[in-house]
């Protein structure tokens, strides 16, 4: 990328759709026009050609690659957000609405699940951690389990508030419960090292670390796919989707090309453990500021959770400062800083393709800030 080019893009710390590697931006745009000889754009060809046959193939070989998924779970690519499995995945893993699924409800995304679950089955909280003002998570011997669920589901990182389960920890718990345990891996998902034979179910939106919006990746279980029942939407229908390879019906060519490459740049990068890497350094470079800035920056979020790829923090609980800090971060090319317009206060979202560099930026226009609203 040329030096130019460079210094017109924005540091861009939005929490979704996120900063897109520049690479993989400079190779669509070489072949938008003409992709690998064929005369047309990836957008132009046939969803059922040899030529896109190959794009999806790569796209689901490589991410069993980086994610060593076993070979006994699919790999499914779904049109819409991931918010949309809400009630796709009862549909498909409750037999009727009198079955009771836990939900374990730590941020805003996995809240919309409980309410959306309560459509399809009998809805349960494990734990609610809304009363804590979602700062924290009890330990789990205070949660409570139903006696016989369908499966547990929970957000693995809260984009709104800033909360992520430290590694695959809390699987441990809930494998001892012997139901399905499903996973909202949205926001970090191919941000760290993941044993994805812990989970039965894991579900990610593409517009963080994985592409862009418009499809919801599905990494599932094979014994779960003979669940679903006959009268389930195609568009959420898990047994069709795998029998079809996600080729039932026209699927977003463009989104699954992207993701493509971006999975191709990871693995050229080094792979998850650099992205683990690359994302731990971010993270404790920023909170690592935040905290010695003596309470002019302050993350209430409990030390154990706090998200490394979603980092909330006020400013002296000043909404004024905050939306001072805002625009002048603008001016510095520092964009999408706001918090989320339901909890307000700032986030800076560290996904993937935002470099240490960038980062490093961002803290020290927060230093410049600081010294001069003390």
């Amino acid at each position: 990328m040329s030096s130019s080019t460079q210094s017109q893009r924005a540091l861009n710390f939005g929490a979704g759709p996120g900063m897109l590697p520049v690479e993989v931006l400079e190779q669509a745009q070489k072949e938008l026009l003409n992709f690998k000889g064929t005369g047309k754009s990836i957008m132009e060809l046939s969803h059922r050609g040899k030529e896109f046959e190959t794009v999806l193939e790569d796209a689901k070989n490589d991410l069993r690659t980086l994610l060593t998924i076993p070979k006994e779970y699919d790999i499914l690519f779904l049109q819409g957000g991931a918010s949309s499995l809400f009630a796709g995945i009862p549909m498909n893993l409750c037999k009727d609405e009198n079955d009771v699924v836990d939900y374990i409800v730590t941020g805003s995304w996995s809240k919309s699940a409980f309410q959306e679950g309560k459509l399809y089955c009998k809805a349960n909280k494990v734990v609610d951690m809304e009363p804590q003002k979602f700062h924290t998570v009890l330990p789990a011997q205070e949660w409570k389990f139903s006696e016989h669920p369908a499966y547990i589901q929970y957000c693995d990182n809260e984009t709104i508030h800033g909360i992520e389960f430290p590694g695959d920890d809390i699987t441990s718990v809930l494998s001892s419960k012997g139901v399905p345990i499903v996973c909202d891996m949205s926001s970090n998902f191919l941000s760290r090292s993941v044993d994805i034979s812990r989970y039965d179910l894991v579900f990610a939106g593409a517009q963080k670390n994985a592409g862009i919006s418009g499809i919801t990746i599905v990494i599932i279980k094979n014994t779960l796919l003979s669940k679903t029942k006959s009268n389930v939407p195609s568009v959420f229908n898990f047994s069709k989707k795998s029998q079809m390879n996600s080729l039932d019906n026209t699927p977003p060519t463009f989104n699954i090309y992207v993701t493509g490459l971006i999975l191709k740049w990871i693995i050229k990068q080094g792979g998850i453990k650099e992205m683990e890497r690359r994302n731990k350094i971010k993270a404790d470079t920023l909170y690592s500021f935040i905290d010695n800035s003596n309470g002019f920056y302050t993350c209430k979020i409990d030390p154990k959770y706090r998200s490394k790829m979603n980092v909330v923090f006020r400013i002296k609980d000043n909404p004024e400062l905050e939306d001072k800090f805002a625009k002048e971060a603008e001016k510095h090319n520092i964009t999408d800083i706001k918090g989320h317009r339901s909890v307000g206060g700032l986030r800076a979202s560290l996904y993937n393709a935002v470099t240490i560099d960038a980062t490093n930026q961002l803290v020290s226009f927060m230093d410049k800030f600081m010294k001069e609203n003390q």
